[in-house]
């Protein structure tokens, strides 16, 4: 689970802001880890493409490749020819790849091992909304009545496809993990992991490939909410909607509501898994569809309140 410190950093990053078409909120924290390798992207529009962008990188080796691709991933994406011509997902699989070959050239990362996850979700200017993961960060839409459905997929090294790739590159699986170390399958960086030069990189042990699901926002659709895997190694998908539609009830912003739920997972002591002594780092995105910020604050306080997740049980480390 990593080295964890005898108290947690609770001091919280936390940001907000608005458009006609988006609202979002986006906090994060160090948490019981002894380093922040988490980082994260908030985009209203960029320039004149109409587009928003918002993504989570969380890091693992460093936090040099999960601060790069946050400042980077998005201009390789809709600065892109691809882009341009509404390409859009030829646009956000060559970003992710261009993530990796240009730190393949920068120097400054030429001994750099590390790596990070990339879950991002680009709203185009025809509200279509784009979600792109590599990794085991994650992207759930809180729609009609407030169900939770999945924008993303884990990428774990167990799972049969990613686990034959890791194989066909000469690597292993074990104890879930690549070659007994990397415990996910596809991220940006980690390029001691990307070597079989015999191979494309989309057939590597681990790959920067994305998933791609594209949505087509409708008058349903409430919120999406990003994070890394220090919230949802805490709760499901369901619940951490639910513990959003919650606080929302309560008349609370989407700023704070970020940080009551990563002040909701953080374990009150370390443990022997891990749960709660991760970093956090959590966007919510909300769809206005025509309505001021105001009117879809009352819109969602107007719902039945769902109760608050309860929290896992878990094993506390002896002293």
């Amino acid at each position: 689970m990593g080295q964890t410190l005898s108290e947690p950093i609770t001091e919280k990053k936390t940001t907000e802001g608005n458009d006609k078409r988006v609202l979002y909120g986006s906090s994060s924290m160090q948490g019981w880890r002894t380093t922040m390798e988490d980082a994260h992207t908030t985009i209203i529009s960029y320039e004149n493409t109409g587009a928003s962008f918002f993504a989570v990188f969380d890091g693992h080796g460093g936090d040099a490749v999960a601060k790069y691709s946050a400042k980077e991933l998005y201009k390789k994406i809709m600065e892109s020819p691809s882009f341009e011509r509404g390409r859009y997902r030829d646009a956000i699989r060559s970003g992710y790849y261009g993530i990796d070959e240009a730190l393949k050239k920068d120097p400054d990362f030429e001994k750099d091992t590390s790596g990070c996850t990339a879950v991002a979700a680009m709203l185009t200017r025809n509200n279509v909304l784009y979600v792109s993961n590599a990794g085991d960060s994650r992207a759930v839409i809180s729609t009609r009545d407030g169900k939770a459905i999945p924008l993303s997929q884990d990428h774990k090294p167990k799972h049969s496809i990613e686990e034959q790739r890791i194989r066909n590159a000469g690597g292993y699986v074990e104890n879930g993990r690549v070659n007994g170390s990397l415990a996910l399958s596809r991220a940006l960086g980690d390029f001691n992991f990307k070597t079989n030069t015999a191979l494309t990189p989309d057939k590597q042990a681990v790959t920067a490939e994305p998933d791609i699901i594209e949505h087509l926002l409708t008058d349903n659709d409430e919120f999406v909410v990003l994070a890394c895997d220090g919230i949802w190694d805490c709760f499901s998908n369901q619940q951490v909607v639910d513990f959003v539609r919650n606080k929302l009830c309560e008349h609370k912003s989407l700023g704070p509501i970020c940080e009551d739920l990563m002040d909701y997972c953080l374990a009150e002591k370390a443990n022997m898994a891990g749960i709660g002594c991760d970093n956090m780092t959590v966007v919510i995105i909300a769809f206005l569809r025509r309505r001021t910020t105001q009117d879809w604050y009352d819109w969602m306080a107007s719902k039945p309140a769902p109760p608050l997740p309860i929290k896992k049980a878990i094993l506390i480390a002896p002293q």
